[in-house]
C-alpha cells in the first residue's frame, strides 16, 4: 500500500503565531490615536446612540472588536474594558469583556502552542537538571502560576497568554484560569467605565491607576497569596518531612 501521509512544511506551524506578531506590530503603529480615551470622549453620544437603537448588534460588534484586540495583541485592551462598562454597565459590561478576552487569549494561546508551545515542552520533557527540576515543579503547581500570573497586575495580558502555551498547559485548565482569574481586574475597570457618564459631564479623565491603589491593590494581592497558598503549604510540609 501507498503511504499517502503528507508531511507538512515546519513553517506552517509558526505562520499563525507570526500573523499575530505582524498584525500586533503594525496595529502598535497605526491603532494607537484610535483605540483611546479620547476617541471613546469624542464619539460617546453616537456609540449610546447606536447602542440604544440596535443593542444585540452592538454587543455582537462589541465582542468581536474585544476578540481580535486581544487575539492579535492591538493596543486598546483597556480602553475596550472601559468602553464595555461605559456602554453596558457593570454586571453586563464584565461578562462581556471577560468572555470576550478569555477567547482572544485561548486564540493567541492556541497559535502560540502550535508554533513553539509543542516543541519546547517535548525539549523541556527530555531535559535533565534543573531545567527538568523547574517543569516539574511548575507542573504540580499549574492551577497556582496560572491564578497567580493572572491577577498581578503588572504580568502583561500577552505574556500570561504566552507562558502557559509554551509550558505545555492543558487548555481547560488555561479557559478556566484565565476566566476567573480576569475577573477582579476587569470589574474594577469596567466599573470605571460604567461611571464615564458623570466623569464626562465633569470635563475629567478617568483614573486609569486606579487598579493600584492601596483599596484596590491589597485585595488583589491577598489573591496572589492566596492562589499560590497551595505551594507554600507544599514546600512548608515538604520541609517538615525533611527534618524528620
Amino acid at each position: 500500500m501507498i503511504d499517502q501521509r503528507t508531511d507538512k512544511p515546519a513553517w506552517l506551524g509558526y505562520l499563525p503565531l507570526a500573523v499575530i506578531l505582524t498584525v500586533a506590530i503594525i496595529g502598535f503603529f497605526t491603532l494607537r490615536e484610535y483605540l483611546s480615551f479620547e476617541t471613546l470622549r469624542d464619539n460617546r453620544e453616537a456609540l449610546i446612540a447606536f447602542r440604544d437603537a440596535h443593542y444585540v448588534l452592538t454587543v455582537t460588534i462589541f465582542i468581536a472588536a474585544y476578540i481580535l484586540i486581544v487575539a492579535f495583541s492591538l493596543p486598546g485592551a483597556g480602553i475596550a474594558t472601559i468602553t464595555g462598562g461605559f456602554l453596558f454597565g457593570t454586571v453586563f459590561g464584565v461578562l462581556f469583556n471577560v468572555t470576550s478576552a478569555t477567547i482572544g487569549a485561548v486564540l493567541i494561546f492556541m497559535a502560540a502552542r502550535m508554533g513553539l508551545g509543542e516543541r519546547l515542552k517535548a525539549r523541556m520533557d527530555a531535559s535533565e537538571g534543573m531545567v527538568r527540576k523547574i517543569k516539574e515543579g511548575i507542573d504540580q503547581n499549574q492551577w497556582s502560576m496560572l491564578f497567580f500570573i493572572r491577577l498581578v497586575p503588572a504580568v502583561p495580558f500577552f505574556v500570561a497568554n504566552l507562558i502557559p502555551a509554551f509550558l505545555g498547559v492543558l487548555l481547560h485548565r488555561f479557559v478556566i484560569s484565565t476566566f476567573l482569574g480576569i475577573i477582579p481586574g476587569s470589574l474594577v475597570y469596567t466599573s470605571v467605565g460604567a461611571g464615564l457618564g458623570a466623569v464626562f459631564a465633569r470635563g475629567e479623565t478617568p483614573n486609569f491607576g486606579i487598579i493600584f491603589e492601596p483599596h484596590i491593590l491589597f485585595p488583589i494581592l491577598g489573591l496572589c497569596v492566596l492562589s499560590l497558598l497551595p505551594i507554600i503549604i507544599k514546600a512548608v510540609t515538604g520541609k517538615k518531612e525533611l527534618l524528620k
